[in-house]
């Protein structure tokens, strides 16, 4: 019988000849994106996150050696150090390590980076990528990794090369020329370029005349709505009121209307593709209010994963950089399934609508979708917040609607005449919902015309001609500026938010109503530009330049030699633009008050976050203030104040009390000087889609809508 001593020895023998073992590491791009990985990977697994790009140009200097096949100069991202450091530290440990950033080229790029500070093989395959965070989806890819995507990883270097030679060779003529602090890109500038020109084309509209003249018309009681349509049936404008007379005169109010036409039909509507990254952008932009740098922030979090209870995070939505609007046969079974088990069986499509790419469009990954299906919006209400369901709403039943039949409307036209003179009404009702049952942009009503046929007799109880002029082009949106972008082939889908983004902080722009307004300083840099780096600005040049990196991407063409046929003439501009260009003198206006420190006149400047006052005895007195416009309207907190209007850190209108800090009334809406007289809580002014609209800012009391 062995000893207890002996017992021990045995166990202690068994237990140090028991061998850890190793982990696999696993890097993503973010904390959010490891967590939800982690719990599908298991204990083998360490998931750790980069928090984006460890590796960049210096910020100090071009970082370009264009002597030397334009050899970028990166280094190490200040305050990255700690994480490379534990980066580095557990790949030494680690089994394997395996690189799962974003399937694009940045994702890719990331991936690159991390090989080399890690001092992996690129050629290893060492590279797992997936387009939706799913436990299935995310453990097959695991199954088969392949090694860095050089071709991914040019392309997206020939971008990043080529955006740091434009901006780092325009942005120090800039300052020199016009002030510091400045700075201009290829997709910026064309951007501010366009909604500069659009401003130039609302300035020089001429409005131009035109008439039409509605009718109401009765047959057996019931009235319908008819516009004047031509002569003898063909079609005729109306450009002033002496055409408008010359319809009028031969017509006699006493007599009836005859029907001359009947036509019905059925028209077919037919369903939207699924989400791309930029139809996303717009329409969440037109239908939710949201702006575009929210609705990416969103997105990504969607994409990474949320938590739903005891189920654990799940990512919800497909990757969200996309130009594709492709479906994976596995997410139309699922969806087609679940629209016949839901909806009927009519209502799925028996064959899904064919897939047309967008010129240049990357059909790396699928367009964006949820995951899965069955978690419907209703479901997923107690684990999102309220932008996170508007958002995820929005593409879900975007996404069933186009695996969905089509609507069925039942159309009639009617021509009535008298006189020669044609009127024209017509009627639709809606004969078959199809996919409009789970999703449409905007409401849409029927119009029911009574029963007519050709022959019949109708009376005509009003005719009301009217005068128009035609409508002033519409400044741009973030909505119609991206749509304007991709269809001339201007940028990429991880562009868009990016650019609309700087263009604002460096004040070229602002949003006005959510509407583009230039400001004097991005006309002065739109000015120089245009002037002296027109193929920058020219559509179709930037068109081309984006159409040679997908090629690179593609392994078609060496990204130097597309770095160099750009950079070779651009080179020679810049030379010319130092010589060419005088400094540019931004005049201080006097403002009418002096300085209450010294005395000296006050001006106002034009800064970098727009216009403000300062001191002319500037930089012996430097006295600033914030330009405060008073609104005509007595605080109606403090009753002694002025209500004035502010801006918010992010550029948000807003109203507050002159006399802050000592009365902290502030509103987000208009005060406009009233009482309720229902509350006696102060009035605001609201602008809704038909006018300006007063309500109050406690009750439910409001008045009619100013047009």
């Amino acid at each position: 019988m062995p000893t207890q001593s002996a017992t021990k020895a045995t166990k202690t023998k068994k237990k140090t000849s028991k061998r850890k073992v190793k982990k696999n590491l696993v890097i993503v791009e973010s904390p959010s994106k490891a967590k939800t990985i982690g719990k599908y990977l298991g204990s083998r697994y360490k998931v750790m996150a980069s928090v984006g790009h460890i590796r960049d140009l210096p910020k100090s200097t071009m970082g370009i050696d264009i002597e030397n096949n334009y050899e970028p100069h990166y280094i190490s991202i200040r305050g990255k150090g700690p994480v490379i450091k534990e980066l580095r530290k557990e790949a030494k440990k680690a089994a394997h390590v395996y690189l799962a950033s974003d399937p694009d080229r940045e994702g890719e790029a990331i991936a690159w980076h991390l090989s080399h500070l890690l001092d992996l093989d690129p050629q290893d395959k060492n590279r797992v990528a997936f387009n939706e965070i799913t436990k299935e989806t995310v453990k097959n890819a695991f199954k088969t990794p392949r090694a860095i995507d050089m071709d991914k990883v040019n392309a997206q270097q020939a971008r990043r090369v080529l955006d740091r030679l434009v901006g780092y060779s325009i942005s120090p003529l800039l300052w020199s020329k016009v002030k510091k602090g400045l700075s201009a890109g290829r997709v910026q500038s064309i951007a501010l370029n366009l909604i500069i020109k659009r401003q130039e084309e609302i300035k020089n509209f001429k409005p131009e005349e035109y008439w039409t003249i509605d009718a109401e018309f009765s047959k057996d009681k019931k009235q319908f709505a008819a516009s004047f349509y031509g002569l003898a049936g063909k079609k005729k404008e109306l450009g002033n009121n002496d055409d408008v007379k010359e319809i009028l005169a031969p017509l006699d109010k006493n007599q009836p209307f005859t029907v001359t036409t009947v036509k019905k039909s059925e028209r077919l509507r037919k369903p939207n593709q699924p989400f791309t990254t930029s139809t996303m952008q717009q329409t969440a932009n037109n239908v939710l209010k949201f702006k575009t740098s929210k609705t990416m922030m969103l997105a990504q979090q969607l994409y990474e994963g949320i938590s739903l209870g005891k189920g654990g995070a799940v990512g919800l939505i497909t990757y969200m950089r996309t130009d594709s609007t492709r479906i994976s046969d596995q997410a139309k079974h699922q969806a087609a399934s679940f629209i016949h088990d839901t909806y009927g069986e009519e209502y799925a499509a028996l064959k899904p609508q064919a897939v047309k790419l967008s010129e240049g469009a990357q059909d790396a990954h699928e367009a964006i979708r949820p995951t899965s299906v069955l978690r419907t919006p209703a479901e997923l209400e107690p684990y999102l917040t309220k932008d996170q369901l508007k958002l995820y709403s929005l593409i879900w039943s975007r996404f069933v609607a186009s695996l969905m039949t089509p609507a069925v409307i039942d159309t009639v036209r009617v021509d009535i005449e008298q006189n020669g003179r044609t009127y024209r009404a017509n009627g639709s009702q809606m004969k078959f919902p199809g996919f409009t049952k789970v999703y449409q942009e905007s409401k849409r009503k029927d119009n029911l015309l009574p029963a007519l046929a050709e022959g019949d007799q109708v009376t005509l109880v009003a005719n009301q001609p009217n005068q128009h002029f035609t409508l002033l082009p519409a400044q741009y949106t973030e909505a119609s500026l991206i749509r304007t972008l991709e269809e001339n082939g201007v940028g990429r889908p991880s562009t868009y938010a990016p650019t609309l983004s700087v263009i604002q902080k460096r004040y070229y722009v602002k949003l006005v109503a959510r509407k583009f307004e230039p400001t004097e300083l991005g006309e002065i840099v739109n000015h120089i530009m245009e002037e002296c780096f027109p193929d920058i600005l020219n559509v179709g040049f930037t068109a081309k330049l984006e159409n040679d990196l997908d090629s690179v991407e593609e392994g078609k063409r060496q990204w130097v030699k597309v770095i160099d046929e750009f950079y070779q003439p651009f080179a020679k501009e810049v030379s010319a633009a130092d010589e060419k260009l005088a400094k540019v003198k931004i005049k201080d206006e006097p403002a009418g008050i002096d300085c209450e420190i010294c005395g000296a006149p006050m001006v106002i400047k034009l800064g970098r976050f727009g216009k403000f006052y300062a001191c002319s005895r500037f930089p012996d007195c430097r006295n600033t203030k914030a330009i405060i416009k008073e609104i005509g309207v007595t605080c109606p907190q403090c009753k002694e104040g002025q209500v004035v209007e502010r801006k918010s850190k992010k550029n948000r209108t807003f109203y507050g009390c002159s006399r802050y800090p000592d009365c902290d009334f502030v509103s987000w809406d208009k005060p406009v000087g009233r009482d309720c007289p229902k509350c006696q809580h102060y009035l605001i002014s609201k602008k809704t889609k038909q006018g300006m609209q007063v309500k109050c800012s406690n009750c439910d009391y409001e008045e009619a809508i100013q047009k």
